[in-house]
């Protein structure tokens, strides 16, 4: 039931998805989700090697050229230790989950959260399940998230998912995520082209974000 060990594969940067949505990026309706890149969920990654060698660098870019664009910037991080009735049916596919220690806990130095940024506890699959997602997005007038993080096939196409079922357009970033491999990696993103968002690489969400313009 734990995690498995994740062989090295190279995250997709090419011949990405058609999405059906033909929305823009924008920034002043866009907020950003930084999903799960805890250390625990990153273990099982070769930490040298791809994907996370492409992809934490891509999240950072993407993290400072949000804040540089005034996005609010989310954390999902799920906290160790967790009540087994709480964890609820989690448990019977992943086991107890983390423990309450800074070995598993703890963000990624390179994308930890600074101040102004919400780092949520996450419960379940999606980021806005028991959390304060959706109200904190609406009261700052955001109505589209950019999707980063790990795993693409589970947490981060069940936030995809339910963004778009609360009419927030989601856009899922393709070289800025990681999962089990190749192969979960493309179908999740070509589940979310074709019914939930707009896929897209790091480049393009960069150019979005204005980060050339402000170079």
């Amino acid at each position: 039931m734990a995690l498995p060990t994740i062989p090295a594969y190279d995250p997709p940067a090419a011949a990405l998805p058609k999405s059906r949505a033909a929305w823009d990026l924008q920034p002043d309706r866009a907020a950003l989700l930084v999903h799960d890149m805890q250390r625990y969920f990153c273990r099982p990654f070769d930490a040298g090697g791809e994907p996370l060698a492409s992809v934490v660098p891509n999240i950072a870019r993407i993290i400072a050229a949000a804040r540089a664009a005034g996005l609010p910037v989310f954390y999902t991080a799920q906290r160790g230790g967790q009540f087994r009735p709480d964890r609820g049916l989690q448990a019977d596919l992943w086991g107890p989950g983390m423990s309450a220690t800074p070995e598993h806990e703890e963000i990624l130095p390179a994308l930890a959260p600074q101040p102004g940024d919400h780092v949520l506890v996450k419960h379940r699959y999606s980021a806005f399940q028991r959390s304060n997602l959706a109200h904190l997005m609406r009261a700052r007038g955001r109505d589209q998230l950019i999707v980063t993080g790990i795993y693409a096939h589970i947490g981060c196409l069940a936030t995809a998912a339910e963004a778009f079922q609360r009419d927030i357009q989601p856009f899922a970033v393709a070289d800025a995520q990681a999962d089990f491999g190749a192969e979960q990696h493309a179908r999740a993103m070509d589940w979310i082209a074709g019914c939930c968002g707009v896929v897209m690489d790091t480049v393009q969400a960069l150019a979005a974000l204005g980060e050339g313009e402000r170079a």
